[in-house]
């Protein structure tokens, strides 16, 4: 079937005809029918198979009819991230170039004043990140009255950034007549329920199983030491070893571990750039601009860069971290092997990231093969020989925990075995050097008291300081009256003052 088949406008005809696409996918072929009739449509589909433009197309036919109003958009479009909503903006104005359509783009990182401009002169399409349209709502600078359409993408991803409440409230800011368009990779329970609330007799498309992974990546699994810097060198060396890699993003699960990842590849002499949450939005456009031109051709990235970011010719996509939720793993592999096309996804993996691996195997229905190679022995070479810093480190935490038995003091073990009480396995007090007394000093000097001060009394009957002998050898060893036991301190004479 060709997209002329589907009922879509002349102009939209010919500006699909301009990109070079001739035949619709799946996901496209069964929902463009039903928008175009204004029913309500569940889209569920793997990502990479063209949900954008799903909606994209049967929108620019249905607004060809009618006019915008000031601070009143026609249809509103939610996206989970910046970059997303960048790129459905980008859709509008690829396959909307010969329509005269007002779009606008609602994100956090862009000045309240050019948004709000943009809003007053009156939009076709908004396309909002909740969190931002919010706020302009509750401004009064717009009124979401006056929308016929609403489309809420990557909703699983929505849910696992905390928007269900947000995207709650915009419903009910909408008009209850509204078409909605829903599309998502999986249908955990809780997406289940919003479609259940806020869609009306909706059609279902489902072009494949909830959380699959297309059958053109090859998918792999490396094993890896327990620590850090091993798997920095892990990576280097599937990096350098790659066959036919292109250009490759490295998925991590935090943002520090970025910002590291990234330094490292550069020091090592890598062509890389870095994106995740807690950059700038100009930083964050120009790191993907520069990997879709091929300018960078790694790119180390958060979860931000997991969900339906279009880079049509990745070639390869690594897991540093393999993500502590099976869906993400979907949406990760997702970036490779698109619109039809070839794709390797490696998961580097450490002992402690067998369970969340078995999790990811589960949800997709299929085992991850160990990758051929050395790497198994190299991971056990690795835990062997911890690096020496760790292992420095790893000491001084334990406070010496990490000796054997025999360092840690094996004459107390041999005590035990033999049963003798500790006492008598010391040495005796004559085997113990002792300091030598100084002689007094002469009278009228130190030892006499300042004026003032209290008298001093006599502790030449003090036992020693510290740790006690035991008494069996002090009884044995020691005669009455043999002082050689005290410090020389105590045995320096004391002047008792006059008069006493």
């Amino acid at each position: 079937m060709s997209f002329s088949n589907l009922g879509l406008s002349e102009k939209v005809l010919a500006a699909v005809a301009a990109t070079g696409y001739t035949n619709p996918t799946p996901i496209q072929e069964q929902a463009i029918p039903h928008v175009l009739a204004r029913k309500d449509v569940l889209g569920i589909a793997q990502t990479g198979t063209g949900k954008t433009a799903a909606f994209v197309l049967p929108m620019l036919t249905i607004l060809e009819k009618g006019r915008a109003r000031a601070r009143m958009p026609r249809t509103l479009i939610l996206e989970p991230t910046r970059e997303l909503a960048a790129q459905v903006k980008e859709n509008f104005d690829r396959y909307g170039a010969g329509q005269k359509l007002n779009v606008a783009l609602l994100i956090g990182g862009v000045s309240f004043g050019d948004q709000d401009a943009k809003l007053t002169r009156g939009v076709d399409v908004l396309i909002a990140t909740p969190g931002r349209l919010l706020d302009h709502t509750e401004r009064g600078g717009l009124l979401l009255t006056g929308v016929e359409l609403l489309v809420i993408d990557e909703a699983d991803r929505m849910l696992d950034m905390g928007f269900i409440p947000d995207i709650e409230r915009i419903c009910k800011l909408v008009p209850f007549t509204r078409q909605t368009l829903f599309f998502t990779a999986t249908m955990p329970p809780e997406i289940r329920r919003i479609t259940e609330a806020f869609l009306h007799n909706p059609q279902k498309v489902e072009v494949s199983k909830p959380a699959t992974t297309a059958v053109t990546v090859t998918q792999s699994q490396v094993p890896a030491g327990r620590e850090a810097h091993e798997k920095r060198e892990l990576l280097r060396r599937l990096l350098r070893e790659a066959k036919d890699l292109k250009n490759a993003i490295i998925f991590c699960n935090r943002k520090r571990e970025v910002a590291i990842v990234h330094k490292s590849l550069q020091k090592h002499g890598f062509s890389v750039g870095a994106l995740h949450g807690d950059m700038d939005q100009p930083a964050r456009m120009a790191a993907l601009d520069q990997f879709r031109k091929g300018e960078l051709p790694l790119l180390v990235a958060s979860d931000v860069a997991a969900r339906g970011l279009d880079i049509p010719e990745v070639s390869h996509v690594f897991n540093f971290d393999v993500p502590h939720h099976p869906d993400d793993y979907v949406h990760r592999v997702g970036r490779t092997g698109r619109a039809g096309r070839t794709g390797t996804a490696i998961s580097i993996v450490t002992p402690l990231d067998q369970k969340s691996m078995a999790a990811i195997e589960k949800l997709i229905g299929q085992s991850i093969p160990r990758a051929e190679g050395d790497y198994e022995a190299q991971a056990e070479a690795g835990d062997a020989s911890e690096h020496p810093r760790e292992q420095r480190g790893r000491e001084r935490s334990r406070g010496g925990r990490g000796k054997s038995p025999r360092e840690r003091g094996q004459r107390g073990h041999d005590r035990e075995r033999s049963h003798e009480p500790r006492g008598e396995s010391r040495p005796s007090t004559e085997a113990r050097p002792t300091r030598e007394a100084k002689p007094p000093r002469e009278a009228g000097h130190a030892s006499e008291p300042r004026r003032g001060s209290r008298p001093q009394a006599n502790h030449s009957h003090v036992p020693s300081i510290g740790r006690p002998e035991p008494r069996r050898q002090r009884d044995v060893d020691t005669e009455p009256g043999d002082h050689s036991h005290l410090p020389a301190f105590l045995l320096r004479p004391v002047r008792s003052p006059a008069g006493a």
